[in-house]
C-alpha cells in the first residue's frame, strides 16, 4: 500500500470543465478508495454491493459515498445495491483508468528501482516506459528492463514515448530539475518522492509523497499512545 499522498495542485477539484461542477479535492482522492474496495470485492467473488457495505470497507459512511457517486451521475439500483463489475467499470472511467497510462521515471537509486519493479502500477494501468538518471555510471544499464537514460535526453526521448505521467524519485537538490525537464518534455502529471516541495505551471498536477514525514506521524500516534 503506497503512503498518502499530499496533493500541491488537483485541477479538477479548481474548476468545471464544460459547466460541469467542480468536483471537490476530497472526493476525487475518495474516489480511488473507493475503486480498491470495489476490486477487492470483486476479487473475493461478491457480486453486489450496498452502499454501506462499500462504506463499512472503507470507513467513509454511506451517505459521503452516494454523495461524491453523485457528481458523476446515477449508480446502482434503489434497493439492490451496486453491481461490483459495472462499479468498477464507472469509477475507473471516472478515474481515467480505462485506458493504459504511460510513466517515465526519474531516479534509478533505491527508491527509483524499488518503485519500478512494483507489480501495483501494470495491475493498475500504469506502464513504466522509461527510466532516466544523471549519474553517467548507470546510464545505458537496465533498470526493471529498461535502459537507463541520461536526465539531459527527456526531451528526446519522451518526443518518442509522448508519456504524460512520471514519477520524480530523486534526492531533494535535484527534484526541481527533474521536474522542469519534465514537464519541458510534455508531462503532465507528477508523483513526487522527493522531500521538498516543487514548483510548476498552471496545468501541471504534482502529488507529492514525503515518506519520512509520513513516518513523523506515525512517531507522533505512538507517542501519543
Amino acid at each position: 500500500m503506497t503512503p498518502k499522498s499530499k496533493n500541491r495542485k488537483i485541477e479538477h477539484g479548481n474548476a468545471g470543465q464544460n459547466g460541469a461542477p467542480k468536483i471537490p479535492q476530497p472526493t476525487i482522492e475518495r474516489m480511488s478508495a473507493y475503486l480498491q474496495c470495489v476490486r477487492g470485492l470483486i476479487a473475493d467473488g461478491v457480486a453486489t454491493a450496498s452502499s454501506t457495505e462499500i462504506a463499512h470497507s472503507t470507513g467513509i459512511n454511506a451517505a459521503q459515498f452516494r454523495k461524491d457517486l453523485s457528481y458523476f451521475g446515477e449508480f446502482g439500483t434503489p434497493g439492490l445495491g451496486y453491481d461490483v463489475h459495472e462499479l468498477e467499470a464507472h469509477l475507473a472511467r471516472i478515474m481515467g483508468l480505462d485506458e493504459a497510462r504511460d510513466v517515465v521515471l526519474v531516479g534509478a537509486g533505491n527508491l527509483g528501482a524499488a518503485l519500478s519493479s512494483y507489480l501495483g502500477f501494470p495491475e493498475r494501468g500504469f506502464r513504466v516506459v522509461a527510466v532516466f538518471d544523471n549519474d553517467v555510471k548507470k546510464v545505458g544499464e537496465k533498470l526493471a528492463g529498461h535502459a537507463i537514460h541520461h536526465i539531459n535526453d527527456i526531451g528526446k526521448v519522451n518526443a518518442l514515448l509522448g508519456a504524460q505521467v512520471a514519477v520524480v524519485a530523486v534526492p531533494r537538490a535535484a527534484a526541481q530539475e527533474a521536474v522542469d525537464k519534465l514537464v519541458a518534455a510534455g508531462v503532465l502529471a507528477i508523483l513526487n518522492f522527493a522531500p521538498t516541495a516543487i514548483l510548476v505551471r498552471p496545468g501541471i498536477t504534482v502529488r507529492n509523497v514525503d515518506l519520512t514525514s509520513e513516518m513523523e506521524v506515525l512517531s507522533y500516534y505512538l507517542r501519543a499512545k
